[in-house]
């Protein structure tokens, strides 16, 4: 089992306010007005989104906004250093995939400045970012997932499903109904994984631990209509299967922090297909449902007691996300400005005395 993380802790007065960080802000919207309630419930604080790019929509929802340098070099960390220094960031939620494993090796750094990451070791990041592992991992542990077949020349029986084994979201999955399709894909997908093609209820789980791994709480929602790999229409479903088995991997690999974890529910049993160190676009539900993790992670970040709170939400609860519209004028795009700085011998000497355990 992946050894779980460890952070320490800045106990806030009762009455000190703290900031919450936003990285990869764009279309977020939903994330940022969340953590936004959460901190007015808990004394009050500021949520700062940053992206690389003026046109994504969360930034002109939160408190402070900032453009930041693409990727994820020297400068980006340098800028989100500096931001979290000048601002009194107490919490950092990375929210795209990519950003995991670049967090998890710099989470020092930031646990240095005071700034909680809520994440699993890197070994557990490198598990759930690759499909192949993530199944081998499954199986290893006395968990189902779809059948992996190896042999893709000899399969027999169509459809079957193909997906490259570090494909996003809904990208780089489909459906296979012949084996010239079939032939065709493994040509075209980098990294194919072939598996059986279920055709059952398929569920995401919203699953929240602390930092210590204990699980805090699990909402399981259907997916009913999904678009590019998000569900736009859902509904909470308290199977206790679903809840026990989520809890049982969560435990196997260590995880910390809100997740999301998909899987159908299949001849009675659950079949795990992936798990994202993420809130989700989804997330919403469970937050409206009763499981509002956001401020879980909040309480968590500002030393306050949290309990768990295993099943504790409003069942078969629906969802019907929708589209919005912000509505922009050119010089609006340019209020926004770009975080300056340079500090780049700063942030070494940083890292040199978290290396040394200053």
């Amino acid at each position: 089992m992946p050894s779980l993380c460890q952070a320490s802790i800045i106990r806030l007065d009762k009455d000190e306010k703290m900031n919450v960080l936003i990285t990869s802000a764009s279309r977020k919207v939903s994330l940022v007005k969340a953590f936004q309630l959460a901190l007015a419930q808990e004394g009050g604080g500021h949520v700062i989104a940053v992206d690389a790019s003026p046109e994504s929509p969360a930034l002109y929802f939160a408190d402070k906004a900032y453009i930041v340098p693409s990727g994820l070099g020297q400068n980006f960390i340098s800028a989100l250093q500096h931001i979290c220094r000048d601002h009194d960031v107490r919490l950092l939620i990375p929210t795209r995939d990519e950003e995991l494993p670049f967090f998890a090796e710099y989470k020092e750094l930031f646990t240095h400045l005071g700034v909680l990451i809520m994440l699993p070791n890197e070994n557990t990041i490198r598990i759930c970012q690759d499909k192949l592992l993530f199944a081998k991992f499954c199986l290893q542990s006395g968990f189902s997932v779809p059948s992996i077949l190896f042999e893709p020349k000899n399969i027999k029986q169509y459809p079957v499903f193909v997906r490259d084994r570090f494909s996003k979201g809904g990208k780089g999955a489909f459906r296979v109904n012949s084996e010239l399709q079939l032939e065709d894909l493994l040509l075209r997908l980098r990294f194919p994984l072939v598996q059986e093609y279920i055709n059952a209820p398929e569920y995401t789980v919203d699953l929240f631990a602390d930092l210590s791994g204990q699980v805090i709480s699990v909402v399981p929602r259907e997916r009913l209509a999904i678009f590019g790999g998000e569900s736009f229409i859902s509904r909470t479903c308290k199977n206790w299967n679903i809840l026990q088995e989520s809890i049982r991997l969560a435990q196997e690999l260590g995880l910390v922090g809100h997740n999301i974890l998909q899987c159908f529910w299949h001849e009675d049993r659950v079949k795990f297909i992936e798990v994202n160190l993420r809130w989700g676009g989804g997330s919403s539900l469970s937050f409206a449902a009763g499981a509002f993790t956001p401020l879980t992670a909040v309480r968590l970040a500002l030393g306050r007691e949290v309990k768990p709170s295993i099943g504790e939400f409003q069942d078969n609860y629906y969802m019907l996300r929708y589209t919005e519209d912000v509505f922009l004028g050119g010089h609006d795009l340019t209020q926004i400005k770009l975080y300056q700085n340079d500090y780049q011998s700063e942030v070494l000497n940083v890292n040199e005395r978290v290396e040394k355990g200053d």
